[in-house]
This record gives structure tokens, C-alpha cells and sequence, in this order.
């Protein structure tokens, strides 16, 4: 099978669609959850008097000019722990960094514009509000975070340092003072007992801690935006469902007139011209007749073909590789198909939605090599990949293929689009052309 590496073209939904960040080992977490709050606390403390200062003189001086200025400075401090805040969550909570978009300032504004436009923004009173509040959960967080890895390091090594702590004559410890006696053989026991404990019980407890710390400042610091994000991503899908099924009707429309259409118009006049030479030409009358039967057999077999393109019988009834399979026969081009024959079974069909999204997606291209590709032969892979159906088409065509309004990819990135997929084309000057897919299911 060829492959391509110049001349992408990619189109893919904007906003929120970053890949997670891969679970990381038990170890590498701990030292990334415990290092996150134990900077958490001096840099919570640091937003806090700096934000709380600057927002007290500017309300304080607000009835005067002075404060204004002073207020958004305080902003602008609020938004740079922020920004820091958003450089760190992303190794706690897994995801990719999102950050919310801020009102700019025009560069021609005045002074006391540039002033306002922090001010009117609410994702900087967002970033304030946070600087204000996170300091007692950060300040919980490092406690209990600190106490688990004093318990686990002084609990598990206090064998090591039983000896040189000072005991008197009227001394009492926890062993003791649970019974268990005084002698040096019970404290290590115990503490040694509890050195475990807070040790086995120390990646989840710290976890946790940064968990909390964390999604607290996901909620302020990127909510906003990721709302606002997923809302651009579903305007989008919708406006390219809109377009695709717009493109796809005129599409039917012009196959309709072109096709059928015309053949019907022919049909009529034949009937017409059988009709008038019924009484002066017999023989006549039977060859039109013969020429009518013969539209009427094209024009069925153009309806057929045309319902095909809208939703074939052998997809709802035999599953995605069937209707593959039935379309790679058809074409003028020799295809070579590869698909996931799981695909077909009851438990492994896709929902109807992808499955159609899916068979438009190589119809059209299959459409397209054989009208503008060249190509002598291609190949179509169709498998599932975890969530996500993977389709590949290429072929040896002499390539310069592109995503465009009025060309049959733009089409397929609709479809793709408007059920939250991607579409790849990499297709330079002499080819060959490769399109990828990829959907979610």
C-alpha cells in the first residue's frame, strides 16, 4: 500500500479536543501530585496577599481615578497565578492545558481603555476568585500531604533512629500509653506498624489531595473556556451536518435531472411518437416500443444506483462490510478493501449514524478517484481502533487533491466533521493521494 508524507491537508473540529495525557506510573504520579502541592501552598499564599492587597487599595481608591488602575494591575497579577496554575494542573488531572480567551485590547485604545478592559472581563474576576479561595484548600491540601509523608518516612525508618530519642523515668508514649509497654521492641513495632500504613495509603491520600486542588482550579480557571469550546465544537458540527446535507441534496437533485430525469422526458416523447404512428406504422410502433422498454430498464437501473449513494439496503440488512464489499465491486477502479469483519457481526455493528457517515465517506471518495484520480488501481482499509473507526483510501493517481468548497472531500469533511471526526488528505503533484478518517464510536 503506498504512503505519502508531504502535502497535508487537515481538517478537524476546533476548541477542546485535545488528547488526555497517558496514565502515568504509580511512582512518577506521586512525585508529580506531591510536588504540585507542595508549590501549591507558597505560590496560594503568594496570589493571595498580592490579589487581596491590590483588590482592597483598588476598592479602597476606587471612588478616586488612582484606584481603576491599581484594580486592574491586581487583575492582571490574578490572571499571571492563574496562567502558572494552568501550566501545572495538566499533570494532575491528565489533560491537555485549555486556556480561556481574555478581551484584547485595541491597539489605538487610550490609557484608561487598556484600564477598563481587564476590569470587563469575567475570566479575570475568574482568575481573582480563585487566587482568593484557594488558599484554605491549598493549605489543607499541604497539611495533610505533609503529615502522610512524615508519618511514611518517620513510621518505616524509626528503627533507625529508635535509639537516640531521650526516654525518662516518668515518659510516656503512644505505645505505652496503649498498653502495649514501654520497651523499645513496642515502639518500633508500632510506628513501624504506622510508618506502613501511612506508606501503603500515601499515593492515594496525596492523589486526592491534588485532585481536589486541582479540579477546584479547573472549575474557575479553564470551565469557562471549555464550556465556551465544546459550544464553538457543536456550532461547527452542526453547520457542517447542515452543509453536507445540503451538498448531498443538490447533489441527488443534479443526479436526478441529469439521469432519470432526461431518460423519462425521452420515455414520454417515445410513448408520444407510438401513440401518433399506432394507426399508419406498426412495425414502427414496436421499435419505438422497444426503444421506451429499453429507457425504462436504464432509468430503473439509475434509481437503483442513485438509493445506493442515500442509504443502501445491504447496510441496514448485512452491515458495513457488506455494503463495502458491494460498492468495491461495482467501481470501474480495482479496489483491494480491507475491513474489520467484527463489523458485521450483532455485537459489533456500529450505530446506523457512523455506519452511514462511513459508507458516504468511501462512496464518495471511491467517486472521486474514479472521475478525477487517473488511478489505475486503490485500496480501502475500514477498522475499528478502540473509540474511534479508522478509514483509509488511496490510490495511484497523479494526486493534487485538496479540501475545498465545491470538490467532493469538502463534502466527506463535512460528513466527518458534523459527527465529530477528522479527515486527512495528503495527496502531492503526481500522487499518489491518501485520505484518512477517523470517527468517533
Amino acid at each position: 500500500m503506498p504512503s505519502v508524507e508531504d502535502m497535508t491537508t487537515t481538517t478537524a473540529p476546533t476548541g477542546v479536543g485535545a488528547e488526555p495525557i497517558a496514565r502515568r506510573p504509580m511512582l512518577r504520579q506521586l512525585v508529580t501530585d506531591s510536588g504540585y502541592v507542595f508549590l501549591g501552598f507558597p505560590l496560594a499564599l503568594a496570589s493571595f496577599i498580592v490579589v487581596i492587597v491590590g483588590l482592597a487599595v483598588g476598592v479602597g481608591l476606587g471612588i478616586t481615578i488612582i484606584g481603576l488602575p491599581i484594580l486592574a494591575g491586581a487583575l492582571y497579577a490574578a490572571r499571571a497565578f492563574a496562567d502558572m496554575e494552568r501550566l501545572r494542573m495538566p499533570g494532575v488531572l491528565r489533560q491537555a492545558r485549555v486556556r480561556p480567551y481574555y478581551r484584547t485590547v485595541d491597539p489605538a485604545a487610550t490609557v484608561w481603555r487598556r484600564v477598563l478592559v481587564p476590569i470587563a472581563d469575567t475570566q479575570s474576576w475568574l482568575d481573582l476568585a480563585h487566587a482568593v479561595v484557594r488558599l484554605p484548600i491549598a493549605i489543607f491540601s499541604f497539611v495533610v500531604t505533609v503529615t502522610w509523608w512524615a508519618g511514611a518516612i518517620g513510621g518505616t525508618l524509626y528503627w533507625t533512629y529508635a535509639w537516640t530519642i531521650p526516654e525518662g523515668p516518668d515518659d510516656q508514649d503512644l505505645a505505652d500509653l496503649l498498653g502495649l509497654g514501654n520497651s523499645i521492641g513496642a515502639r518500633i513495632g508500632l510506628y513501624t506498624a504506622l510508618g506502613v500504613f501511612f506508606l501503603i495509603t500515601l499515593p492515594l491520600v496525596v492523589r486526592g489531595c491534588a485532585l481536589l486542588e486541582a479540579s477546584f482550579g479547573r472549575v474557575l480557571l479553564t470551565g469557562v473556556a471549555e464550556m465556551r469550546n465544546r459550544i464553538t465544537v457543536l456550532e461547527e458540527q452542526k453547520r457542517a451536518a447542515v452543509s453536507a446535507e445540503a451538498n448531498a441534496l443538490r447533489r441527488l437533485e443534479r443526479d436526478i435531472h441529469d439521469g432519470p430525469q432526461q431518460r423519462l422526458v425521452r420515455l414520454a416523447m417515445d410513448l408520444g411518437r407510438a401513440q401518433q404512428q399506432l394507426d399508419t406504422d406498426p412495425e414502427a410502433v414496436r421499435r419505438t416500443l422497444d426503444e421506451a422498454l429499453t429507457q425504462t430498464r436504464d432509468t430503473l437501473n439509475e434509481l437503483r444506483s442513485l438509493s445506493r449513494g442515500i442509504a443502501p439496503p445491504i447496510l441496514v440488512d448485512r452491515g458495513l462490510p457488506s455494503a463495502l464489499a458491494a460498492l468495491a465491486g461495482r467501481g470501474v477502479i480495482p479496489v483491494d478493501l480491507s475491513v474489520d469483519p467484527t463489523l458485521g457481526t450483532p455485537g459489533g455493528r456500529l450505530e446506523p449514524a457512523v455506519e452511514n457517515t462511513a459508507y458516504f465517506v468511501v462512496a464518495e471518495a471511491l467517486t472521486n478517484i474514479a472521475k478525477h484520480s487517473r488511478a489505475t488501481e486503490c485500496w480501502v482499509s475500514v477498522a475499528r481502533d478502540g473509540d474511534l473507526l479508522r478509514i483509509a483510501i488511496i490510490d495511484d493517481g497523479e494526486g493534487g487533491a485538496h479540501v475545498s468548497k465545491g470538490h467532493g472531500l469538502s463534502g466527506i469533511a463535512d460528513r466527518l466533521r458534523a459527527g465529530g471526526g477528522t479527515l486527512d488528505v495528503v495527496s502531492p503533484t503526481g500522487g499518489p493521494t491518501e485520505v484518512r478518517g477517523e470517527l468517533p464510536c
